[in-house]
Formats: structure tokens, C-alpha cells, sequence
């Protein structure tokens, strides 16, 4: 069981994260660089209460997942794009994961509503004693309505505190597994919708990072300096260089390749749709109760 000081960190995290999310959806717009609206996110949740649970991921038409804004990232919003908008903050370590999808050309609209079907379909599936593999069948039946495809290599997961993936994963299709959701877990449950193959391949990008181990050897004193930062200030929560720069300076990127080639830090490869095909996601961080599920950012009142 999960207990009520948790419930209410999760309950605030996801209030933080609609807000954050409503924010995102009214501000966005072609021409808008996507460090702008990284850092208009960040900060939306910093303000509120809450501090971010991985950097903010805005993954433009075949990017699936994974990218955000680097160091002085001049890249735009471009016309015409589907945009996902995937966020998380957490209080005291208790994380809540939520995404939109929003478009520019009505020639998205259907892709987009694939995937929000999807996300309401699954919540009104789940609660305790249900098969995962269960919920991964509603979301490939109702993505496939729609005459598109689930990315199937592409999950949701079990989150527990300070850990955004914990062990379980929810598919985007029937896999035949047998692992139950059990009460008072929590997980986050994301569809992806793309007009393309249904599979993400890695890029050669990473924006991503996340601490792989705490110690190691012959490292130069910047570098220990920096594992030193990032272990108190993201622990294993993933971050990005620009979370850096204050503190380390046009030194950043030296510093976390150096940090990665030893095997310190873990690089998010960019995720790409297989086919080049568009994506859309929708994502909504539960609590799972004998009855159904408790939505925490509210993801599908943002958009309908």
C-alpha cells in the first residue's frame, strides 16, 4: 500500500505537472525556440513547488523521445509539425511523468487523436489485478482504429520514489506478459501513436544524461567536481548540460564527455521513428487503486 504523505507529494508533483503542461500548450507556437520553451517549462515547475524529474523532452514530428534543448540550441518549433510535450516534476522525490501532443496542421489532428484515445482507454482498463499486457492490448486496438500503429518498443513504466523506471513496464501492445498492476502502485502509462513502422531506433544525439556510477578513478578535478554536483543535486534523475553551465561554464561539454567515456554518466539517445514516420503521445503519471486508477497531471482535460 501507498501511504497518504506520498499520495499528497504525488498529488501536488502532478498539479505542478497540469500547470506546467497548460503553460507549455499555451505558449507554443511555430518559430518558438525549443529552449525557450525548455526553460519556460523548468522554471514553471521550479516556481510551483516542485523541481524537475528530467529535463523538459520536446520531440518535433518523427523524434519520438529524448530530446531536449542543448546549450545555446538555436533550433525552432517549425509550421506545420506535431509536437510532444513530455514533462516531469517531482516533490521530495515522489516524480509524476506526463506528455501532450499538439499540432500545427489539422493534417495531424487524427494521429494526435489516436493517441489521446489510447491514454483515456488504458485509465479506464487499469486497476489493481489487471495484466499489463492487458492495458498494451487496449492501446494497440484503439491506435490501430485510427488506422495507425503503436510504437512498440516504446513503454510505460513503474515509478517508485526518486526512480522513473522501476523494474515493470507498461507495453504499447499486447506482449503476452502476466505481471499484474498491483494496489497502490504507481506508474506512468504512455501511449505513442506514428503514422510509420511502429518501432523507434536510436540517433547518434544524445541531450540526455543521467549518473551511471559514483565512483571513479583518475578523473580530472573538474570532472570529479562535477560528479560531485550532480550526485547532490539529481542524485539518478536524469539532467542536462544546461542544468551545468552556471556552475561549470563554456567547460560543460568536456566535462560530461569525459564523464560519459568513463562510464560515469549514461547518454539518452535521441529516439527516432524507424520509418521516418510522425508520432504523437499522450502520457499521464497513476496511482492504482482496487477500483481503477487516480490520473495525477490530468492530461486528458488539457486536450479533448
Amino acid at each position: 500500500m501507498i501511504d497518504e504523505d506520498a499520495v499528497r507529494k504525488y498529488r501536488q508533483a502532478g498539479d505542478v505537472v497540469h500547470r506546467a503542461l497548460k503553460h507549455a500548450i499555451d505558449k507554443v507556437h511555430p518559430g518558438m525556440t525549443i529552449l525557450e520553451l525548455c526553460r519556460l517549462i523548468e522554471d514553471e515547475i521550479r516556481g510551483n513547488g516542485a523541481l524537475p524529474a528530467f529535463p523538459a523532452n520536446i520531440d518535433v514530428n518523427n523524434v519520438a523521445a529524448h530530446y531536449t534543448a542543448k546549450i545555446n540550441d538555436e533550433s525552432v518549433i517549425p509550421p506545420n509539425s506535431i509536437v510532444k510535450i513530455d514533462i516531469g516534476a517531482h516533490v521530495d522525490g515522489f516524480i509524476v511523468d506526463a506528455a501532450v501532443t499538439v499540432h500545427f496542421n489539422a493534417a495531424h489532428s487524427m494521429l494526435t487523436r489516436a493517441a489521446w484515445e489510447a491514454l483515456r482507454n488504458a485509465l479506464n482498463t487499469a486497476k489493481a489485478g489487471v495484466e499489463l499486457s492487458r492495458i498494451g492490448a487496449v492501446v494497440d486496438r484503439t491506435i490501430s482504429g485510427f488506422g495507425f500503429k503503436p510504437i512498440r518498443n516504446l513503454t510505460g513504466h513503474l515509478i517508485t520514489r526518486y526512480r522513473l523506471h522501476s523494474g515493470k513496464s507498461v507495453p504499447n501492445y499486447d506482449d503476452g506478459g502476466r505481471v499484474r498492476m498491483l494496489d497502490g502502485e504507481v506508474y506512468a502509462i504512455e501511449p505513442f501513436a506514428t503514422n510509420g513502422r511502429g518501432m523507434v531506433t536510436d540517433s547518434p544525439e544524445v541531450t540526455i544524461y543521467m549518473l551511471q556510477r559514483v565512483n571513479a578513478k583518475k578523473l580530472s578535478a573538474e570532472a570529479s567536481s562535477a560528479l560531485e554536483y550532480i550526485y547532490r543535486n539529481f542524485n539518478q534523475l536524469p539532467f542536462t548540460p544546461r542544468w551545468l553551465v552556471d556552475k561549470f561554464g563554456d567547460r560543460t561539454m568536456s566535462i560530461v564527455n569525459e564523464l560519459t567515456s568513463r562510464g560515469v554518466l549514461y547518454g539518452y539517445s535521441v529516439l527516432m521513428e524507424a520509418g521516418g514516420g510522425f508520432v504523437a503521445q499522450f502520457e499521464d503519471t497513476v496511482i492504482v487503486t482496487q477500483d481503477g486508477v487516480e490520473p495525477l497531471a490530468r492530461v486528458l482535460e488539457l486536450i479533448n
